[in-house]
């Protein structure tokens, strides 16, 4: 029999993302609609230990949507991976009536709502983070904007880099993942995409490529490192020695957070977290909600923590044609 839930909690955790505001406000108002109470947690799980806890109505999240970041803040917490923080995180929820909780963030955040669950907190995690590697969904809250704003940046780059006839190395984020680089790389017609997934740290062939495209007539050239290759700034130095065109780097870094969120991210993020406060009013728990094939989906949460993701072999091949 489910348990039936009358009180849920809500936080962000992890790295912020924008679209985040957007799931808080639909989780809010769509557990009011089902009857439900809700408090909001500040800073994450350091917040839930420090018992940073406020009650939560309709006129709480007025306005937000259009917000980047979270207003509930967002915190690291490494007293909370350890059992005796999860213990304690859970019995803070029973204190102030919290029988079901939404986590918003990644993957991380979801070993922390497993551990909620584990300890009796019904709990549903929502994919928050703009780096679009949680392997059981196709869509990741942020992605959108993120990849949208270093698009237009990477395009203002490109503008003085053709102006002074450079090479501009312009590294993305997206941590271990290389989805915001191939995403932005095929966006912005990069010459050269360095993914972690697929980068063999062959440096001579991006330098014969510049080289190559030098003798064709290109007077510009536009290399897209992701994060996770990193060491962009040794890199243009490099590759100014040796192919004697002036190099610049240029990391992107913080900026790719924050902003107001784009319309697929406030949509799809508004969906997400009225489904999460649905299927916790259904007394479901140790589920991350996904989208998948076109519909949103929910699966078990150590199910979605085992699965992989790798980057699409077409999206790659074509980034390296056109």
């Amino acid at each position: 029999m489910a348990k039936e839930i009358k009180t849920i909690g809500v936080l962000t955790s992890g790295g912020d993302a924008p679209g985040m505001n957007a799931a808080i406000r639909a989780v809010v108002r769509k557990a009011l609609a089902n009857g439900l109470k809700v408090k909001g947690i500040k800073k994450g799980y350091m917040g839930l230990l420090n018992e940073e806890i406020i009650d939560m109505d309709r006129r709480s999240v007025a306005d937000i949507i259009q917000r980047g970041g979270t207003i509930l803040g967002t915190a690291r917490c490494m007293e909370f991976k350890t059992a005796e923080g999860q213990q304690k995180g859970a019995e803070i929820c029973r204190k102030h009536g919290i029988d079901g909780m939404v986590v918003i963030g990644g993957d991380g955040s979801y070993k922390g709502a497993m551990a909620l669950s584990r300890n009796g907190i019904n709990t549903i995690g929502l994919p928050g983070t703009i780096d679009l590697d949680i392997a059981c969904t196709d869509y990741t809250i942020g992605f959108d904007t993120a990849i949208n704003t270093a698009m237009q940046a990477i395009d203002k780059v490109r503008d003085t880099s053709s102006s002074h006839e450079r090479c501009s190395i312009i590294e993305v984020m997206g941590r271990n993942a290389g989805y915001i680089a191939l995403w932005c790389g095929i966006a912005n017609g990069a010459d050269d995409i360095l993914l972690p997934e697929k980068y063999d740290y062959n440096e001579q062939r991006i330098i014969d490529n510049i080289i190559d495209n030098r003798k064709r007539g290109k007077t510009h050239h536009i290399i897209i490192n992701a994060e996770g290759i990193g060491h962009s700034t040794s890199m243009a130095r490099r590759i100014e020695a040796a192919t004697g065109m002036e190099t610049r780097a240029t990391i992107l870094g913080y900026m790719q957070r924050g902003g107001s969120p784009t319309c697929k991210d406030r949509v799809y993020a508004s969906i997400m977290g009225a489904y999460a406060a649905d299927i916790l009013t259904a007394g479901k728990t140790n589920r991350v909600v996904g989208y998948r094939n076109g519909q949103f989906v929910d699966y078990d949460i150590e199910e979605a923590l085992a699965m992989k993701k790798y980057i699409n072999e077409y999206q790659y091949e074509i980034s390296k044609i056109i």
